[in-house]
């Protein structure tokens, strides 16, 4: 038996299937009721298909939430929080007891409006941002593809489940996503749509009139319909999604706020609470006789009786990992360690560069140190959103993930940024893998749900930003970015690097490897630049966020802070301002949030007195808690230009000489 075939174990009988779907009725209008707020129709209309699914198809083992070859359940419709947190109760993890649902949307509860990562077992991603838990399967279903390609079906061998709602689907996120899972052929991953043909505004029909299953259809899936209500059909319809090669649409025809007697079918049974009058209706019409959060001995064992059943297929797993030759690299690869050769890798590329003093664009550097770190990082999965070219994120040692070959290392996301980077949090979510993906600065616009999901929920996701400022050049305003940095520093747990030269770059790739605990963003030039780290340092200046490129000669009168390609120009400032008697120093700044997070002596030491001038191709915002009331900012204060990037920085009066006459016109 293998790990991706359905759990052991006779199907509920109706009557222990009614029972438990009535407590996960009860429990989500019961919590909402006591919390005066959240969404009771959707769990109350799905819970016949999570029941049958948990019962008959998901594997897991809620004693070891963490198995690392369990299926992967995804609530994408997000809002629907209690069908989650009921089953998890129900099924018995240790951290959702009846205390944690009735303390539902409180302060501190691990049971908020939306399920949020880590604040308890089995919530596999945070989502309530429509559309995000879709993409994040996506993700989950490449990496399990990917892993089981390298260490085979006895370690990896699972499936990907998704409840989506209807406004999953009209995302436009959720488009590209099942597009690009079509194309992959990810079998692995089965959608069950709550289709109940209600949103908040009221029936769906007011805005949908598209075929969803010919969609679907036509992006290469298998796609299947049932009666959400009917247990078999719903089993029959799941059975055969499993064993289609293709990603599977199973279509569950639903009535939100099933039971109730008023609202079921209608949108006032989906974003409020259904009141005590028609809960106390839809007790009745449930047979369900029960106090509120009361669930009797009986139902309760039937729910561990359903978490019990992943347990053996946990215990021959495990035995496989022990005997696996496999085991050891195994194990690294899903803690999500690095390799300890890999810092003695960036070390000695550090040195070469010091040496050899290339003048390169940072996003060629990246790839230059993507060549370095690769081969030593098996686990490193890249891509880029049709730009592989222009953000040099493929490298020689990679060979593409197709699904005629899911062993390859770079996937081609197309022009779908949505989906690339709520891919890439599902596949930092699922572990074995370390995603990054590729595309230009300015469309960060289009991957910043994401990336901020990922702060959110705290996951190694590496986005690589290219073509980072006004110095891209001829292409114009529409793709130089000009806010976009302030706009991404202004995530919190986001570090952005914008690094000066290919020294600072690859310092930036091993610090966002080294950074469990959140998502970056590296910020590339197109055009080049000199190295300016000429004397080599083993250790990684850059993870203070500042430090002091070049100190001045005597006592300090202006501190130049600069990031990117900007730097060159502090360092020529520099030097004029030198010649003319005025002592300065030049400061890098790759991460503020970094240099932010630095002890108040070290920070007043970098920054030291006189006049400070910060020098970046963006808006100020950002800036003001280092410039100070008697600092000057060089940069942007609007949209740029379409033209040679030279000509643009004289045009916006970025350069040397209006630096150093800022210093002198401040002095």
């Amino acid at each position: 038996m293998t790990a991706s075939a359905p759990i052991s174990g006779a199907p509920l009988s109706d009557a222990d299937h009614a029972s438990l779907a009535s407590a996960i009725r009860a429990l989500s209008m019961d919590a909402v009721e006591q919390a005066k707020s959240g969404h009771p129709g959707m769990p109350m209309g799905m819970a016949d298909a999570a029941v049958v699914l948990f019962s008959r198809f998901l594997r897991f083992d809620p004693s070891h939430p963490d198995w690392a070859d369990r299926d992967r359940f995804i609530l994408s419709a997000g809002h629907g929080s209690m069908l989650l947190y009921s089953l998890l109760h129900l099924t018995g993890y240790a951290d959702m007891p009846i205390e944690e649902l009735k303390k539902f949307r409180q302060l501190g509860s691990k049971t908020a409006g939306h399920p949020e990562y880590g604040a308890a077992s089995g919530i596999e991603t945070t989502t309530g941002p429509l559309g995000q838990g879709f993409g994040n399967a996506v993700g989950m279903a490449v990496a399990e593809r990917h892993l089981n390609a390298r260490f085979g079906d006895d370690l990896v061998d699972h499936r990907v489940w998704v409840i989506a709602g209807d406004g999953c689907l009209m995302e436009g996120i959720s488009h590209e996503a099942a597009s690009l899972a079509g194309h992959l052929g990810l079998g692995r991953m089965n959608v069950l749509w709550d289709d109940n043909r209600i949103s908040i505004d009221g029936p769906t029909d007011l805005t949908l009139s598209d075929d969803v299953q010919a969609r679907f259809a036509s992006y290469g899936w298998h796609v299947v319909s049932c009666d959400g209500h009917d247990t078999e059909a719903l089993a029959a319809a799941m059975a055969v999604a499993a064993a289609d090669p293709r990603p599977s649409l199973i279509a569950c025809r639903t009535t939100i706020g099933y039971g109730a007697p008023t609202k079921s079918g209608k949108a006032s049974s989906h974003g409020a609470p259904l009141g005590a009058e028609e809960i106390a209706g839809t007790r009745a019409a449930l047979n369900w006789p029960h106090a509120p959060f009361e669930i009797p001995d009986s139902v309760a064992e039937i729910g561990r009786a359903v978490g019990d059943r992943g347990a053996t297929a946990y215990d021959i797993w495990t035995d496989r990992l022990a005997k696996s030759g496999k085991k050891d690299d195994f194990e690294r690869a899903l803690s999500g360690a690095l390799p300890a050769d890999l810092a003695e890798a960036i070390t000695a590329h550090k040195k070469s560069l010091s040496e050899e003093l290339p003048k390169l664009a940072t996003r060629v550097s990246s790839q230059k140190a993507i060549e370095v770190i690769a081969p030593a990082l098996p686990e490193l999965l890249g891509g880029s959103a049709d730009l592989s070219g222009s953000n040099n994120t493929k490298v020689g040692s990679m060979s593409i993930l197709s699904k005629d070959d899911y062993s390859g290392r770079y996937l081609h996301y197309g022009v779908r940024e949505h989906a690339m980077a709520a891919a890439m949090n599902g596949m930092a979510l699922h572990g074995g893998v370390i995603p990054y993906g590729g595309t230009f600065l300015v469309f960060t616009d289009y991957c910043r749900p994401s990336i901020r999901l990922a702060a959110l929920m705290g996951i190694r996701a590496i986005f690589v930003m290219t073509h980072d400022s006004i110095g891209l050049g001829e292409d114009g305003p529409t793709h130089q970015p000009v806010e976009h940095l302030a706009a991404l520093r202004a995530i919190p747990n986001l570090a952005v690097f914008r690094p000066a030269d290919a020294v600072e770059t690859t310092e930036a790739w091993q610090l966002a490897l080294q950074r469990v605990s959140g998502p970056s963003v590296l910020a590339l030039t197109r055009q080049n630049v000199p190295t300016v780290r000429t004397v080599h340092e083993d250790s990684n200046l850059s993870a203070r966020g500042g430090y002091v490129l070049a100190e001045a000669e005597g006592p300090r009168q202006a501190t130049l802070i600069a990031t990117g390609s900007e730097i060159e120009i502090a360092l020529e400032a520099k030097a004029a301002l030198d010649a003319d008697g005025v002592p300065t120093a030049v400061v890098s700044m790759p991460s503020l949030e970094l240099f932010a997070a630095q002890d108040p002596s070290y920070r007043k030491d970098v920054l030291g007195g006189g006049v400070r001038v910060v020098i970046e191709a963006g808006m100020r915002q950002c800036w003001d808690r280092l410039i100070g009331d008697q600092g000057v900012f060089i940069g942007m204060s609007g949209f740029g230009e379409s033209g040679p990037y030279q000509d643009l920085y004289k045009h916006f009066r970025i350069t040397a000489g209006d630096v150093a006459g800022a210093v002198k016109a401040r002095l």
